[in-house]
């Protein structure tokens, strides 16, 4: 594995040993639903991707087998998305991890993780290679059915009502209303989805910062100061951690732009 670049924020507030990580775990995870592990070492993984290690925890959820690929292909995702400065490699880490949760899927069909991180990095390909591209490569009901099926296995699960949130306006706004319903994609089921993942995850950035890009895809300019209004709440909201961090300055550079 090529060195990653490092997390380019101080992240001593995001240090968590086992007994903060525990007591802090509900609003940590009130994203993604994970459920708190019992061993040992994948809490010290984790601990890892909170505070920004994201190489480090990414080998470390490897090295776990099954029970480490949600830490694993989370960091390698969130690294992906934030931090890779190459485009060639960021589209490759990306498909690393949706065919790692692939085969995943293949062996614990009941694992929402797995859903939701092909569904993740796969969604993040196609912004990566075109939206329009992805739609005609059959990738937006891959994406699709794995969020939808992310929410069936885990209903709490914030960042999957997001994602697929993101997954209706962008499809609409890439091909329209009429064509996007060829897709599945329905502007009031993304708005309801983002609407959702709010109400689970009230304290996120990301999903505001999220939703306040579906707006202008779904509505156009006349919702702006809506949109502006979820920027601004978003860039006010307290990181806990090193990728709540690296949300809060994308919806910063959203308000500056």
């Amino acid at each position: 594995m090529a060195k990653w670049s490092g997390f380019p924020y101080p992240s001593d507030d995001y240090v968590y040993d086992t007994a903060a990580l525990k007591k802090k775990w509900a609003r940590l995870h009130a994203g993604d639903a994970e459920p708190l592990p019992k061993d040992d070492k994948l809490l010290a993984a984790w601990s890892l991707f909170h505070a920004g290690e994201f190489q480090k925890a990414c080998e470390a959820g490897l090295k776990a087998g099954d029970a480490g690929l949600a830490v694993a292909n989370k960091a390698q995702a969130i690294y992906a998305n934030y931090l890779e400065k190459s485009e060639k490699t960021k589209l490759a880490l990306f498909l690393e991890v949706a065919e790692r949760a692939e085969a995943h899927q293949q062996r614990d069909p009941k694992s929402a993780s797995a859903r939701y991180w092909m569904a993740y990095a796969l969604g993040r390909y196609s912004q990566g290679i075109s939206v329009a591209k992805a739609l005609a490569q059959g990738l937006g009901g891959k994406v699709k059915g794995a969020l939808e099926t992310t929410i069936k296995l885990a209903p709490k699960h914030a960042d999957a009502h997001t994602a697929l949130g993101t997954f209706h306006a962008e499809v609409i706004d890439k091909v329209g209303k009429l064509l996007g319903k060829t897709q599945g994609a329905d502007a009031a089921t993304g708005l309801k989805m983002f609407q959702q993942a709010l109400k689970l995850n009230p304290a996120s950035a990301i999903a505001r910062v999220e939703y306040a890009n579906g707006l202008v895809m779904l509505e156009g300019d006349k919702k702006m100061k809506e949109a502006e209004k979820l920027y601004a709440e978003a860039a006010g909201c307290e990181p806990l951690d090193a990728m709540e961090r690296l949300d809060v300055e994308l919806a910063k550079a959203e308000l500056e732009e």
